[in-house]
């Protein structure tokens, strides 16, 4: 891990006014994340464009200032960049200390978010959640089967979702099917990176879970058929699974 004290906002009148040229506070909050008590101050801080009309942001970084020594710390968040990075603070490992989660939309037309989860006990940082190993390692596969139906598989656990799409435009179904609900040609549709990832204490006991959203497309991205929905807690060092669902969008009658 990429870590070190960070000087960025020292009490020097000069590097304070470079730090000011470089670096802008995007969110800030408060909790005890070292476990010693006393709570700490939590910034995302990162470089903003010199376009004054974009609010795209670049070097984003976490810094922590203890609550004790007042020194401050900082956590690169490497190959991360975007919009408006927001943080939350609590204890999704049941330690009883707040852990750092950081948000930051990416800007793509999908709503797609960059989220991050880092354990800070004892000043020491570790990475307990990156969306992108999440999206690597839950791979689903999306099928266009006959009889207007859509299959949803997550190949990792071998769960399986159907969505019935025969309520779909005529016009739309005409392009896929035949007369007799057969497929015309194999086809497939895909699905999102987290589009959301909430943290919600489901059990209310002071523990945090996580509950993430991923849209589910067919032909085009537009072509929004539902909803992937995955209940996530922690347990032995990661995140895993706790459950899934599809929702799916309503039509009129």
């Amino acid at each position: 891990m990429n870590y070190q004290p960070f000087y960025g906002f020292s009490q020097n009148n000069q590097n304070r006014q470079n730090n000011r040229n470089q670096f802008s506070t995007l969110d800030f909050k408060r909790g005890d994340v070292n476990g010693d008590g006393i709570p700490d101050t939590v910034y995302i801080i990162g470089t903003k464009s010199p376009n004054p009309n974009s609010p795209f942001v670049d070097n984003i970084m976490i810094v922590v200032q203890d609550g004790r020594t007042k020194r401050f710390m900082q956590i690169p968040l490497k190959d991360r960049a975007g919009y408006e990075p927001k943080l939350f603070l609590g204890d999704f490992t049941g330690n009883g200390v707040d852990d750092i989660m950081v948000s930051i939309a990416t800007g793509g037309s999908g709503g797609i978010y960059y989220y991050d989860i880092y354990s800070f006990l004892n000043n020491q940082p570790q990475k307990i959640f990156d969306s992108d190993v999440f999206y690597k390692e839950n791979p689903v596969t999306v099928t266009y089967r006959d009889n207007y139906k859509v299959e949803v598989l997550n190949t990792k656990t071998n769960q399986v979702y159907i969505i019935d799409i025969s309520h779909r435009e005529p016009e739309y179904l005409a392009e896929i099917y035949d007369s007799n609900g057969k497929l015309k040609k194999p086809l497939t549709g895909d699905i999102d990176p987290l589009s959301g990832l909430y943290p919600i204490d489901f059990n209310l006991d002071g523990i945090y879970e996580l509950f993430g959203v991923q849209r589910i497309y067919g032909r085009y991205h537009a072509d929004g058929l539902g909803d992937l929905q995955t209940d996530l807690k922690f347990s032995n060092g990661r995140f895993f699974p706790v459950t899934q669902r599809v929702a799916i969008f309503g039509s009129g009658i």
